[in-house]
């Protein structure tokens, strides 16, 4: 069953993450921008076939002109929508995006300006905190999301304090190995895991820590199900297959998403979800949230507890915050 739609709306990206391998910069001339009425048709045919999520994502997301529209569309559909954000062009869409993201999340990857500039390689530190208040302004309350390397991750304190000082709640976004990128130690593991425990305002799903302590997926006994509940769709308006980070197949939209997710071509990617030699030990957490959605495994079992939190935050919490106002 289909919940989520990964809709990268560009590859296009504003930022050079030391951590991030998403964007094409060697391209960026040539990278295109999903266009709006493709957008508009695959999401429409993505409501009917169940899809309850939508991440509209990049790239850097906000470089899109029709952002807000994109995420208009989807939520008057009672979609959920999220947007990822390193927050460079979030003051000039704030009042267009307003109540139509239900999950938007600012990247803060240190609670040190120096170290998160190098990061980014980009200076958008402070602009991240001048988004956090024009948003709150508005009676948005962004998430804050740290992607936490073997060098950052004893700043989960500084960050925590962060998170507690401006109400929002901090997601710990443990950085996947990837392209080279070792991923995170024992030692970090620990650290985190031993931190989190019992803390308000901060969220990671348990079962990433239990994937990754396990050595990730394993093709003889998949836990992936990155073809049967996500859907990926590019910027060229093609389906990529079986997912972004390791994109075997990319499938152009000349007819209907329903027609091409019954093809043989398509069955032979659900088939094989989990199974290919490059998902040996894949922690990718965009593919195993969704995987771990139902509780029908120790790891879907293991994500309940952060999942209720992080409800509680967003839904109570910050719904109280906002009519205070």
């Amino acid at each position: 069953m289909l919940l989520l739609c990964n809709y990268y709306v560009t590859y296009r990206c504003n930022a050079f993450c030391e951590f991030c391998h998403f964007a094409d910069h060697s391209q960026f001339k040539e990278t295109e921008f999903a266009k709006l009425d493709d957008f508009k048709r695959n999401v429409l045919e993505l409501n009917k076939l169940g899809v309850k999520f939508i991440d509209l994502t990049g790239g850097e997301p906000l470089l899109h002109r029709e952002i807000h529209l994109m995420a208009e569309f989807a939520h008057k559909l009672k979609m959920q929508t999220s947007i990822t954000t390193n927050t460079l062009l979030y003051p000039k869409f704030a009042e267009k995006l307003a109540g139509k993201v239900n999950l938007l999340h600012f990247s803060l990857d240190s609670p040190y300006k120096e170290v998160h500039d190098r990061i980014r390689k980009v200076k958008c530190y402070d602009r991240v905190f001048d988004s956090i208040e024009i948003a709150k302004s508005i009676g948005e309350y962004p998430d804050i999301l740290f992607t936490v390397t073997d060098e950052t991750y004893k700043d989960l304190p500084k960050m925590y304090e962060i998170a507690l000082r401006e109400d929002l709640v901090l997601i710990v976004n443990p950085v996947f190995s990837y392209f080279g990128n070792p991923g995170l130690s024992e030692e970090a593991l620990d650290y985190i895991e031993e931190f989190i425990d019992g803390k308000s305002n901060v969220y990671m799903n348990n079962a990433f820590i239990k994937l990754r302590r396990d050595g990730g997926n394993h093709v003889d006994k998949p836990l992936c199900k990155a073809v049967t509940r996500v859907i990926v769709i590019s910027p060229h308006n093609e389906i990529v297959l079986p997912c972004y980070h390791f994109r075997n197949k990319n499938i152009k939209i000349t007819s209907s998403i329903s027609e091409i997710r019954k093809s043989e071509e398509y069955k032979y990617y659900e088939k094989m979800e989990g199974k290919f030699e490059f998902c040996e030990g894949c922690t990718v957490n965009c593919y195993f949230e969704p995987s771990f959605a139902f509780p029908t495994n120790n790891y879907a079992l293991a994500s309940i507890p952060s999942k209720l939190k992080y409800s509680y935050n967003k839904l109570i919490k910050q719904k109280f915050l906002s009519t205070k106002k």
